[in-house]
């Protein structure tokens, strides 16, 4: 007969997959990499027809700067990093070339009345600002640029083109960039109730694994008590001779055993497991209460699993630590202190998790008995619930916490 399926594992937010904020920033990154790319291929020959036309030199540099950009946006695309930055470098660069355009051509009429070759990369430069500027500030990019290249289409250096032509192509590149930037906007709002519902989903499905874990354990407990020790007092109540009382004393050491392993620090119960990403959104969320900024790496998270007692006792931990790096971690001489927190799944079914400065550090043999938050809220917290911490610090050379469960993870997995 197949067991019963447990409550929770319908509550459970992790059988539903959302489209979220940062996915949505990636797509949109690396399709802007890509056309980036496109749109750079198309426009090379053109560049180079037009090369003759502007001042010896000018027209080299002109094509390193705007297409290096472009190869930049689609690096920073793929590797993640930067997205932001080179975007907003790109964009600045865009359109410093359309208001420096003027000045670069030396011969206007080489240009025999066709567009100036970087209006092709108008798209690329006003999609780059939708990702690196806030809604204001693309909004008044999309609108701007295109206006000031309208300007230079209609001069002599912009192939002379007259008003009515020049504004028709400053209204078409206005037209595609607002639509780009509405596309982009309406994704990132959709995206961020999405998020707000799924921390949400999150928490109260954290909320209904501790309720229910420790309903489990209650009627765990209650159980034992009815079975073994009840038992045992009326069995010892109703002894009539020696060997009814010798029989009631066996009776009353095998259920204090029993109730010493019930409340022994070890391995919590493995029925009830949430993912190792509910870890790190509360400390995620523990950290944006600190006015102090931490360096934030999460490695592997996804897919491992853990129970919930072993996932409070870590957070409690964690933000323990991370409490103790800010308030005794700076250094006399003000010099920015850099802290890290670095989440890192192990195998299917453990963590280790790192907090880490480069503060005033500190002797252990020197901190106060009195002092609990090393040993009892760091140390013995996770030592209860079945995994290690180790505190590690010199004066002078900072502070670092490393905190490993279950405690079967060897040192040097815990360090590396």
């Amino acid at each position: 007969m197949a067991a019963a399926e447990s409550p929770l594992a319908r509550l459970s937010p992790r059988q539903r997959t959302a489209v979220t904020r940062a996915q949505i920033e990636t797509v949109a990154a690396r399709a802007l990499g890509l056309f980036g790319l496109v749109f750079a291929a198309q426009t090379a020959p053109i560049a180079l027809a037009q090369n003759p036309a502007l001042f010896v030199g000018a027209g080299t540099v002109l094509m390193a700067v705007l297409y290096g950009g472009v190869a930049s946006l689609a690096i920073a695309s793929v590797t993640k990093i930067a997205v932001q930055r080179v975007s907003l470098l790109f964009a600045v660069a865009y359109a410093a070339s359309v208001l420096a355009w003027n000045l670069l051509v030396a011969d206007p009429a080489a240009l025999d009345g066709s567009a100036p070759w970087i209006y092709y990369l108008c798209t690329v430069a006003t999609t780059a600002a939708c990702i690196a500027l806030p809604l204001w500030g693309a909004v008044a990019y999309t609108v701007l640029v295109p206006i000031a290249y309208g300007v230079v289409r209609a001069g002599p250096a912009g192939g002379d083109a007259g008003i009515l032509i020049a504004a028709l192509d400053a209204t078409y590149a206005i037209i595609l960039g607002l639509v780009v930037l509405i596309i982009i906007t309406m994704l990132r709002q959709a995206s961020r109730a999405v998020d707000t519902a799924q921390e949400g989903a999150l928490r109260r499905y954290d909320i209904a694994v501790r309720q229910h874990a420790n309903e489990v354990e209650r009627v765990r407990i209650d159980a034992l008590v009815h079975d073994s020790v009840l038992t045992t007092m009326l069995t010892a109540a109703a002894a009539e001779d020696a060997q009814e009382r010798a029989r009631a004393a066996r009776m009353a050491r095998d259920a204090v055993a029993r109730l010493a392993e019930a409340g022994a620090p070890g391995v919590p119960s493995a029925v009830e497991r949430v993912e190792l990403t509910v870890l790190v959104r509360r400390l995620r969320a523990a950290l944006s209460t600190f006015a102090t900024p931490f360096q934030i790496r999460v490695v592997h998270a996804t897919g491992v699993h853990l129970p919930v007692e072993a996932i409070e006792a870590i957070y409690s931990a964690a933000v323990q630590g991370m409490v103790n790096s800010i308030q005794h971690g700076d250094v006399d001489e003000g010099r920015p202190i850099r802290r890290s927190l670095r989440v890192r799944g192990v195998g299917r079914a453990g963590s280790v998790v790192e907090i880490e400065d480069d503060g005033v550090g500190f002797e252990r043999s020197l901190v106060p008995s009195g002092r609990l938050g090393i040993r009892m809220s760091i140390e013995e917290r996770m030592s209860s619930a079945g995994g290690t911490a180790r505190v590690a610090s010199w004066p002078g050379e900072g502070t670092r916490v490393v905190i490993c469960w279950p405690a079967e993870l060897d040192e040097t997995e815990g360090a590396s």
